[in-house]
């Protein structure tokens, strides 16, 4: 889609009005501001986590056993004498995850089916407390908080993380998408399961494998921000060597018996996993029908997970003629990622947006 002319309104393709209405005062265009580092993410602890983390330090397994009692069987001591479970079997892991929902927000009967993606939790906070701090730059430092402030999961999977962290710690409004069924209904079903939920998270079915936002977003929607952890891989084959190496790095040879398959922790089906063209494909893909739906977000994101696949990535934003790109560095332990961020308004766009969407 071209860019707005100086006298034209930023309108989504679906969308007849456009919210809020001074936003479409669009200024003279200007090239795109060059990828920045994040000021927040250089404000982080010794462990690498937000400073508003919730799961600083390490693990207190005494604690959560006592709020899951179930997590208690595969509790352990480890060769440093620290109790601590087996990450190499999925259902520890998966009991781990039900007692730090339990514990640290309030989520109950949290449940995957077998297989899918069991999210590691500091991590996924992480990308929301950045998030967070992406919407309060230029509003004074003013932490958004409430419902008014709404977000877009692409991807919400079957464990619906974001949306149940997001709100639980932020209070935000949610719309999760997945293409897979299976793994929206098992979304709902948390939801469901957590009094007062439904009413501020709400769950799609993406019909199209080739469709982001076409098919999800409904014409009158605007969101303030939307995130995505998309599948990095670019084939099956290269998600299980992925898996291979890093067994064999941990030293978990029993691990990979089943060299054909080995062994997910974390588990993951086909689709969260890879995709044709991997996380460049994926976010390119995004990136350009973002292009079409230039005012359905204040500002998109998504994790990146190779360093290797930003030059592409930058490439992808500047056709699209986005006015400004941003780049939040993550460290978690060994594990360096980074979110990208862009949007299509100027900084007067996005005051006159939230000034008229937030209110505060």
């Amino acid at each position: 889609m071209p860019r707005p002319s100086s006298t034209s309104a930023i309108t989504s393709p679906r969308a007849k009005a456009v919210i809020p209405a001074a936003v479409s005062a669009a200024k003279k265009k200007s090239p795109a501001k060059e990828p920045q580092t994040s000021p927040e993410s250089a404000d982080v602890l010794q462990d690498g986590l937000h400073p508003r983390s919730r799961h600083h330090g390490s693990y207190d397994f005494v604690a959560l056993t006592k709020i899951c009692p179930d997590l208690k069987r595969y509790v352990m001591t480890n060769r440093f004498g620290n109790r601590s479970i087996d990450f190499a079997m999925p259902v520890a892991v998966k009991t781990l995850n039900q007692a730090l929902m339990l514990s640290f927000y309030n989520i109950k009967a949290w449940d995957i089916p077998a297989g899918y993606l069991c999210p590691p939790i500091p991590g996924r906070a992480d990308y929301l407390h950045h998030l967070a701090d992406l919407l309060a730059t230029g509003h004074s430092g003013n932490m958004p908080k409430g419902e008014k402030i709404s977000a877009l999961d692409i991807g919400v999977g079957a464990s619906a993380i974001y949306p149940l962290i997001g709100h639980r710690v932020y209070g935000w409004r949610f719309v999760g998408s997945d293409c897979d069924a299976k793994a929206t209904e098992s979304a709902r079903r948390i939801v469901r399961a957590n009094e007062g939920l439904d009413k501020v998270i709400t769950i799609r079915t993406q019909q199209s494998t080739q469709k982001i936002f076409n098919g999800v977003v409904k014409p009158d929607e605007h969101f303030d921000v939307s995130m995505c952890n998309p599948p990095f891989h670019t084939s099956a084959e290269e998600a299980a060597a992925g898996t291979r190496r890093k067994w064999l790095q941990l030293g978990k040879t029993a691990a990979l018996r089943n060299s054909d398959k080995p062994v997910l922790n974390f588990g993951g089906k086909e689709t969260e996993l890879w995709c044709p063209g991997g996380e460049v494909g994926f976010i390119s893909r995004m990136i350009q029908e973002s292009a079409e739906y230039n005012n359905l977000c204040m500002w998109f994101t998504s994790l990146v997970s190779k360093e290797t696949s930003m030059p592409a990535i930058v490439r992808a934003l500047k056709q699209a003629h986005v006015r400004e790109r941003r780049v939040i560095e993550l460290v978690h332990g060994q594990k360096r990622s980074r979110i990208v961020a862009w949007t299509f308004l100027d900084e007067r766009q996005r005051k006159t947006w939230r000034d008229a969407r937030w209110g505060f």
